[in-house]
C-alpha cells in the first residue's frame, strides 16, 4: 500500500479488542497513533507497546460521550502531535435487551457513546483535517446496523445512525480531499465471544459461509486499507467484513 507513514492517526476504544488491533496495523504501516479509551491503565499499555514498535504513541483516557471532553482532547491530540490526519472511531458498547425490558438508561448509554461519541471525535477533528487538505475517518459501524438484530435495538439504532453519519460527513467534507467511510464487522473474535459456550460459538459459525469467527486483524486491515492512498476514491461507503453472513 502507499504509505501513510509519518501521518497521525486518533484511534477511539483503542485499549483492547478491535481498536488495539487497529491500532497495531496503523503502527506497522509507520503512523503515529493517538490512542483513546475510558480504560486508563490498559490505554497506557497498548501506547507502550505501540511505541516498541518505532513510531510515537501517546495515551489518553477520555469519554467519548461527552461533547466538551472531546473538544479539549483534540486539541490536546494537536498540540502533542502538530496533525490529526486519521480518525478511527471505534468506541463502543452493549447494553442488551429486548425492547419491552429495554430501560431508558440502556437506550441513552448505547446512543450516547456508539453514535454521539462518533458526531463529537468527527466535529472535533473537522477543523484540523481540513486545514490539512488531506484525511481518512473511518467508522466502525455493524452488521447489526444493516440487519437489525432481537435484542439489540439501541445497538442497530446506533450503528445504523453511524452509516447515515458516514455518508453525510463523507459528502460535506469531500471537496478538502477527506474521505469518510464506515466499516460493518461480523462477529469478530474478543474477549466477549471468548466467553460464549463452544454450542452457542458453533451457532454463531453457521451462520458464517465462511464458516468461521473474524479476527480483529481482519478489521484492521480493512482499516489500513481504508486509510490508504489506494483508497482515494473510496468515500461515503459501507464495507462488510463478516466471512459472507449479509449479502
Amino acid at each position: 500500500m502507499s504509505s501513510i507513514a509519518g501521518k497521525t492517526a486518533v484511534v477511539t476504544g483503542a485499549a483492547r479488542g478491535i481498536g488495539k488491533a487497529i491500532c497495531k496495523k496503523l503502527a506497522e504501516l509507520k503512523c503515529n497513533i493517538a490512542v483513546v479509551d475510558v480504560l486508563a491503565e490498559d490505554t497506557e499499555k497498548t501506547a507502550a507497546e505501540l511505541s516498541e514498535l518505532g513510531i510515537s504513541a501517546k495515551p489518553y483516557q477520555c469519554d467519548v460521550s461527552d461533547y466538551s471532553a472531546v473538544q479539549e482532547l483534540f486539541k490536546k491530540i494537536n498540540d502533542d502531535f502538530g496533525k490529526i490526519e486519521i480518525v478511527v472511531n471505534n468506541a463502543g458498547i452493549t447494553r442488551d435487551n429486548l425492547i419491552i425490558k429495554m430501560s431508558e438508561e440502556e437506550w441513552d448509554k448505547v446512543i450516547a457513546i456508539n453514535l454521539k461519541g462518533v458526531f463529537n471525535c468527527t466535529k472535533a477533528a473537522t477543523r484540523p483535517l481540513m486545514k490539512n487538505r488531506w484525511g481518512r475517518i473511518i467508522n466502525i459501524s455493524s452488521v447489526i446496523g444493516v440487519m437489525g438484530n432481537a435484542g439489540q435495538l439501541n445497538y442497530a439504532a446506533s450503528k445504523a445512525g453511524i452509516i447515515g453519519m458516514t455518508k453525510s460527513t463523507a459528502k460535506e467534507l469531500a471537496a478538502r480531499n477527506i474521505t469518510c467511510n464506515a466499516i460493518a464487522p461480523g462477529f469478530i473474535k474478543t474477549a466477549m465471544t471468548d466467553k460464549l459456550p463452544e454450542t452457542e460459538k458453533q451457532k454463531l459459525e453457521n451462520l458464517i459461509p465462511l464458516k468461521r469467527l473474524g479476527e480483529p486483524e481482519d478489521i484492521a486491515n480493512a482499516v489500513g486499507f481504508l486509510a490508504s492512498e489506494e483508497a482515494s476514491y473510496i468515500t461515503g461507503q459501507v464495507l462488510i467484513v463478516d466471512g459472507g453472513m449479509v449479502m
